[in-house]
């Protein structure tokens, strides 16, 4: 074992091929706390030291990262500027680390890989996915920006049109749209992952696979010249606004920087993502959305205790019809729940009869 802790550990593989295994203890989810970004400091500096061959990064989890740990993190978003920038610096060095290796890296991607997973993932110098994999940055829907590298790795890796939709939008995408756009190399059956990280390794020491081509790619300016960058991130900027909105400026905000950071290099980019996201993160905006999140986790956790003690539904009524009845009695129905509604009026009830009748058709 090269290294354990209680989130990650790291093996060498007969291979000769080193494998960091995510593995948050007590938890059904991978995440990025404060201490598991620790110990993935740590665990570099230790592989990093070693005569592996290469180095898979993987997940004994059902998904491979969801994300960093909002909960954790919303008191830095209440300290000063300078203070969230100097954090942001401190934790990119982790991931500039993971880039900067001595030998090839290969992220296996099993289920989810967001925000700050696939952050960690785009830092390797390939990725190799699972079919069920589903794949994003859902920055944006907090009011921020990725904050670990994203704005400046995946333009660089997948082209600027492709980098300001995945962006902008926050949305999930699933393991054959990025095959296509190049945000991952390959997709294989999940318990075929390992063995194809393996082999892509090889294929990098074997000089086929060109990863230091790929090293200087994602650390250098943006291959376009300033017509192309124009056409690309003004296009960008003005549909993302139309869209977003006033009221939501992470979208824009996150396209600005990765047009002001595409005639620059790694350090310069990473500097211009950790000031737009610190501008984001002090904003009522970012607060909100951010509440709103913990909101909605907090009463899905009280959700599924709930449920766990709950009695089998037999059967179901509602007291008044019309459509919100019919809403509710058409949900029930698709569970296989019979429903009565009852209403003091036959308008109602007519009204709620046809709203579940267009729901279920």
């Amino acid at each position: 074992m090269i290294y354990q802790g209680k989130g990650i550990r790291v093996e060498k593989l007969p291979s000769g091929i080193a494998r960091l295994v995510f593995d948050l203890t007590g938890s059904t989810v991978n995440k990025f706390d404060q201490a598991t970004l620790s110990e993935l400091r740590a665990a570099i500096k230790a592989v990093g030291s070693t005569d592996v061959t290469g180095l898979i990064f993987s997940s004994a989890k059902a998904g491979f990262i969801v994300g960093a740990d909002i909960m954790e993190f919303t008191a830095l978003f209440k300290a000063p500027t300078a203070t969230l920038i100097e954090w942001l610096r401190d934790v990119n060095q982790i991931f500039n680390s993971i880039e900067d290796l001595p030998f090839p890296t290969v992220c296996a991607i099993n289920g989810v890989a967001l925000g700050g997973g696939f952050e960690l993932a785009v830092s390797a110098d390939y990725r190799v996915a699972s079919q069920s994999a589903m794949l994003g940055f859902p920055e944006v829907k907090l009011g921020i920006c990725p904050g670990f590298g994203g704005t400046v790795r995946l333009p660089r890796l997948i082209g600027a049109d492709n980098a300001n939709l995945w962006i902008s939008s926050g949305n999930q995408m699933n393991a054959s749209q990025a095959l296509a756009e190049g945000a991952i190399d390959a997709i294989v059956d999940e318990d075929q992952l390992t063995a194809a990280a393996e082999r892509m390794i090889a294929q990098c020491n074997a000089g086929k696979l060109d990863y230091q081509r790929v090293r200087r790619q994602k650390t250098s300016p943006l291959m376009l010249n300033g017509t192309e960058l124009m056409v690309a991130f003004e296009t960008a900027k003005a549909l993302v606004s139309a869209k977003a909105g006033p009221h939501y400026p992470a979208p824009v905000a996150a396209v600005k920087a990765m047009q002001e950071a595409a005639t620059t290099d790694r350090a310069g980019a990473l500097e211009i993502e950790h000031r737009t996201f610190a501008a984001l993160a002090m904003t009522p905006v970012a607060a909100n959305l951010v509440q709103l999140f913990l909101n909605e986790q907090f009463l899905n956790g009280r959700a599924r205790k709930m449920q766990a003690q709950a009695r089998p539904i037999k059967t179901a009524a509602v007291l008044g019809a019309g459509i919100m009845g019919g809403g509710i009695a058409y949900q029930s129905a698709l569970k296989g729940i019979p429903i009565v509604m009852k209403d003091i009026a036959q308008e109602g009830l007519d009204l709620g009869i046809r709203e579940a009748t267009k729901q279920l058709g």
